[in-house]
């Protein structure tokens, strides 16, 4: 257990972000991304109207790890690349609690890949916090499963050539009713991505493009820099059209179904050309066009914000889960249909 926490605590109404803030000081490098994360998470929980004692943050192995340490919540400290695992028996096990899995792209994205894929497509009402800055930070600068090709690492001296992971199209591709990305550095963008996921009824994903100021500085500049960040991102908003650039001159259409980037206005498309955003249309395959565009190249964009949220069942819902089975049902499902017990005499004898 990650703190101990008071009992009697505050009625969810009164609870302020001093509330969840634990004892343990916050250990990052200065300037660490995941400080951003943290101060805007702890923030945002006391607006959910839930009980502080209603909470549990599960992480695995790596810097973003170590945010249950400070967080005044219930929460557990995992092995490496296993918080979803965790998550999901706890989530079965107490429905009632608000669970949230904090991860870094080496530990969700490697060990972990299929914990996540799993997870995410069985849609329970989790909601996971990737913190990628494409690298391995903790364990001192190796290559990780985003870095990206050409990136000189202390394991790839010569550069990596292994095709990074992109942590949102496989999310998406998995079937996330919630997908999201933002970066360290869009304080308002982070709190009201996090306050969507909080409020919807399903698995959400929420990548977050951070910064590590040790091992991969600079890695996302050219989309965060307030000197470009306005020319090489689009902010999504629903049901409007892709409109970007300091002038909104900009915009995106698709054509033959891949995204074109073209100049808007005078001379240039008419805004009706362009694609319309939909976070809630039930086909997810306009998302995940958005979702490949996570590097500006060739004058493309990266989107930000919600790709995706749609309903759709709740895993334990679907799987019966939200009342624990009685003891004759859980013998049943042990014993099966063809099991053997041992009689007094010592024979050997089927249970049927």
């Amino acid at each position: 257990m990650s703190t101990e926490i008071n009992k009697e605590t505050k009625p969810a109404g009164g609870l302020v972000k001093k509330d969840f803030l634990s004892q343990t000081e916050p250990r990052w490098c200065l300037g660490c991304g995941c400080y951003s994360v943290f101060n805007r998470l702890t923030g945002m929980f006391p607006t959910m109207g839930v009980p502080r004692e209603k909470f549990a943050i599960i992480s695995g192995i790596g810097c973003s790890s170590r945010l249950p340490y400070y967080a005044s919540t219930y929460g557990f400290h995992t092995i490496h690349g296993r918080a979803p695992t965790v998550a999901m028996g706890l989530k079965m096990a107490r429905p009632e609690l608000s669970v949230w899995v904090i991860s870094g792209d080496g530990d969700l994205l490697s060990i972990g890949g299929n914990h996540f894929i799993h997870l995410i497509r069985r849609n329970p009402d989790i909601k996971v916090i990737l913190f990628n800055n494409q690298i391995y930070g903790l364990t001192k600068g190796q290559a990780s499963p985003t870095t990206r090709a050409g990136t000189k690492t202390k394991t790839t001296p010569g550069g990596a050539f292994d095709s990074p992971m992109k942590p949102l199209a496989m999310a998406i591709a998995a079937g996330a009713t919630f997908a999201a990305r933002v970066t360290d550095t869009d304080g308002e963008m982070l709190t009201e991505v996090m306050s969507a996921a909080a409020a919807h009824k399903g698995v959400a994903f929420i990548e977050v493009m951070m910064n590590c100021v040790i091992f991969n500085d600079g890695a996302f500049t050219a989309i965060t820099d307030k000197t470009s960040r306005l020319e090489t991102t689009v902010r999504l908003q629903h049901g409007k059209p892709l409109l970007f650039g300091a002038n909104q001159d900009k915009g995106i259409r698709l054509k033959n179904f891949s995204p074109e980037v073209v100049k808007v206005g005078e001379g240039g498309a008419n805004a009706s050309e362009l694609a319309v955003h939909d976070i809630a249309s039930p086909d997810s395959s306009l998302a995940y066009l958005l979702s490949q565009m996570d590097q500006p190249r060739d004058g493309q964009p990266v989107p930000l914000g919600i790709f995706r949220q749609v309903s759709a069942p709740i895993y334990t819902e679907v799987a019966g889960m939200q009342s624990p089975a009685d003891d004759a049902a859980v013998a049943r499902i042990l014993r099966g249909s063809a099991s053997w017990v041992e009689g007094e005499d010592g024979g050997i004898r089927s249970s049927e």
